[in-house]
């Protein structure tokens, strides 16, 4: 058994296939949500549905999208085409580990703008290469790319995050796998994932 497959299985982010509804990024960025009644939310990326169900049970109307869903009441879409929604359809949009399987972050990210509507919020969970494991495990050539999804195409540092999302907040977390607690500084070092938040009514003044 190798150290990856070991390394893959504890809640630390890393290779989330193991861990990929338990893992603290996902947790401290599910805690972000407020309840939803009265509200739509779009889950991108859902593939079983875990996630648009829970959002359901907090009360939103949920639609769900993947690329390749196993969900039945997912739409099948490959959002690096756009969103096929109109402008502000939506309260809340849930994104996790979606955005480094893409081509065009950039213009995904603009594409979630457009669909959320003037009071809405944007939570995304994305790995972060640059966390200081990395440079370690690296002189033994276990580099971002053999450690994480071999789909990723992206491999985002706190600097590409705050390039590509200026008016999000970024949030890791510290320590790791038992104990954590959110945190907002020394993000790009310490936290082994990005959970981006944009919050529509507050974003434009930061």
């Amino acid at each position: 058994m190798s150290i990856i497959y070991l390394l893959k299985k504890i809640p630390i982010d890393i290779g989330q296939a193991q861990k990929k509804h338990t893992t603290a990024g996902k947790r401290i960025a599910f805690s972000l949500i407020d309840n939803g009644v009265g509200k739509k939310a779009l889950d991108i990326g859902c593939r079983d549905g875990y996630w648009s169900i829970r959002l359901d049970a907090h009360g939103y109307e949920v639609v769900s999208l993947d690329i390749e869903p196993f969900y039945e009441p997912a739409l099948t879409h490959d959002v690096e085409e756009g969103l096929p929604f109109e402008d502000a359809s939506f309260d809340l949009i849930w994104c996790t580990e979606v955005i480094e399987h893409l081509y065009h972050p950039e213009a995904f990210l603009q594409e979630i703008e457009r669909v959320l509507k003037p009071h809405g919020k944007a939570i995304l969970t994305t790995p972060n290469s640059a966390w200081f494991f990395y440079p370690i495990v690296k002189l033994w050539g276990w580099t971002p790319k053999k450690l994480q999804n071999p789909d990723h195409k992206q491999f985002f540092s706190y600097k590409d995050i705050s390039r590509i999302a200026p008016t999000y907040k970024i949030f890791g977390y510290f320590p790791y796998m038992f104990i954590f607690f959110r945190i907002a500084s020394l993000v790009g070092f310490l936290s082994p994932t990005f959970i981006f938040f944009l919050d529509k009514d507050t974003s434009r003044g930061r």
